[in-house]
């Protein structure tokens, strides 16, 4: 059972809901702006709407642009908070749930680009009193490294992949709304996870509960795509990691390492065939020497990708901690709201 729901398109958005956008940022003054400014420009009505943006220990001027950002009168929707006890994008999340008592809380992060009709694709599926979970999709900014190509063709950041988990279908926090009740049976993140949380939290929803999960893909934030070795060997390392916290926490499959056999197989058939296919592609088809290069290189991104996933999850141990679930909606005392005085 996936509890996936199959939602008919609505043309508004229920006046009823009160909305909460809630966004953890550390080190964000960069995009800040550019989020700031998408969010501005949502169609939803704004006074359905509220912003909560949760400062995770940040130590850039991330604090100088929200207290700028937010001195602002008309600014009223917009509010600053700060999360210092725990560092941990799901702790500042929650931070933000207990902030506000608004019926469906969204999430998205700093270095998403929200389009204008985000909000409002991404609610109306809640006129479906059955749905509790919507995960909008996520699409890349335009790009054009080699690795933003790559990633491009793959379709690396997009919900599909994750609302067809074998296990159970999820939304990843870069565009994700539940209802707050749903919160209220199963409870918040779980603070001290680093990765894999939204995972185990729809499905935590999903299996503790009757609500479904429902799939706006016309609700679209823009993102970025990694643009060196580096950053890309990086995503796939956090992506090993989480599977290792799945695994731990809700016994789902681990991925299946490559062998030496393995990776000798893949090596000599892209030596072997892909790399003369890709040649008379060119010579015969035309492609051109950027889509020659994008298909030699394919199958070497794969496996560096592949071999940075089983990394991180062979390395990755589960803190003790991390197992705890908040369970608490109540503000602590850790959590501070940000002094609304403007910057001089």
């Amino acid at each position: 059972m996936t509890n996936l729901a199959a939602v008919p398109t609505v043309s508004a958005v229920e006046p009823a809901l009160q909305v909460a956008v809630i966004i953890p940022i550390y080190n964000g003054a960069a995009d800040l702006p550019d989020l700031l400014s998408c969010l501005e420009q949502q169609t939803v009505p704004q006074a359905q709407v509220e912003y909560w943006l949760v400062d995770n220990n940040s130590t850039d001027s991330t604090a100088e642009v929200l207290q700028a950002f937010t001195a602002n009168a008309a600014r009223t929707n917009f509010h600053w908070l700060r999360e210092t006890n725990i560092q941990s994008a799901y702790a500042a999340r929650n931070t933000g749930i207990k902030a506000t008592q608004a019926d469906i809380l969204v999430f998205t992060d700093a270095d998403c680009r929200p389009q204008p009709d985000w909000l409002c694709h991404l609610l109306q599926p809640f006129t479906d009193p059955k749905v509790g979970i919507v995960a909008g999709e996520v699409a890349a900014l335009p790009g054009h490294t080699l690795l933003e190509r790559y990633a491009d063709r793959h379709a690396t950041l997009s919900q599909k992949h994750t609302l067809a988990h074998p296990f159970y279908p999820y939304g990843q926090t870069a565009n994700l709304a539940v209802r707050r009740h749903s919160l209220i049976q199963v409870g918040l993140f779980r603070p001290y996870l680093t990765t894999g949380g939204d995972a185990d939290l729809c499905w935590r929803i999903l299996q503790q509960s009757d609500w479904q999960i429902h799939f706006a893909e016309q609700a679209i934030v823009q993102h970025r795509h990694r643009s060196t070795l580096g950053d890309l060997r990086s995503q796939w390392r956090r992506y090993g990691r989480s599977n290792r916290y799945l695994h731990e926490l809700h016994g789902v499959s681990l991925a299946k390492e490559l062998t030496w056999m393995d990776w000798i197989y893949r090596w000599s058939r892209w030596l072997l065939k892909e790399l003369p296919s890709a040649v008379t592609k060119v010579n015969t088809r035309g492609t051109g020497i950027s889509g020659w290069i994008d298909a030699m290189l394919d199958t070497p991104l794969n496996l560096i990708c592949q071999q940075a996933r089983a990394q991180g999850q062979r390395q990755a141990k589960l803190p003790l901690a991390a197992q705890e679930i908040d369970q608490d909606f109540h503000p602590v005392d850790s959590v501070s709201m940000a002094p609304p005085q403007s910057v001089q």
